[in-house]
């Protein structure tokens, strides 16, 4: 059960990355996707609901013409490890034949959520597919091993949260990226 009274910082073993340090990221990420995409029809495809921040941020530093739209997927539920499923929950409105796509994901982990979706995507027919990460975790061994063209952070494989990344649909809203104390979901 959350306690509601309780300041969801102190739930936070250790901030990894800032405020200011994300910011300078993504604005490197928009910079590159820029040059990249310049000239090109572009649409950036956001993950549900992880990628919604980093989405909204990283679009306002593209500088050259695009839309963007979401995608859901889940493979988490309230668990700190994917269940090894994903269950795609809402596909694209907008029309991507012939668009370049990059797909703006919030941590690349296991791979499955980020194949899943790329693999939905181009039933669509886009002239490209690129994958952006904001977290790329360190691991041994992945399910699904993809080329992730712009990655923000490389973290260790631990559970975090913020900015976006949630546990438990809480968290989300914390302005930086840092490890989840395990007490807090070992609890549960």
């Amino acid at each position: 059960m959350t306690d509601f009274n309780r300041n969801p910082n102190d739930d936070i073993e250790k901030v990894l990355y800032s405020a200011a340090q994300i910011r300078e990221c993504v604005v490197e990420l928009g910079a590159r996707i820029s040059v990249d995409y310049k000239g090109k029809d572009l649409v950036l495809v956001g993950i549900l609901r992880g990628a919604l921040v980093f989405l909204s941020d990283l679009s306002r530093a593209i500088e050259i013409p695009h839309s963007f739209d979401m995608v859901g997927a889940s493979s988490y539920g309230s668990a700190t490890a994917s269940s090894g499923r994903v269950q795609i929950t809402k596909d694209v409105e907008v029309n991507l034949r012939g668009k370049h796509v990059v797909v703006i994901e919030d941590i690349y982990d296991s791979g499955r959520t980020l194949a899943a979706i790329r693999d939905l995507l181009y039933v669509h027919r886009p002239a490209s597919i690129e994958l952006c990460a904001l977290l790329y975790k360190r691991k041994s061994e992945r399910a699904r091993e993809l080329p992730i063209r712009y990655s923000g952070f490389e973290i260790p494989d631990k559970f975090v949260v913020g900015y976006g990344l949630d546990y438990s649909e809480m968290y989300r809203h914390l302005p930086y990226i840092g490890v989840l104390k395990r007490q807090v979901y070992e609890k549960d």
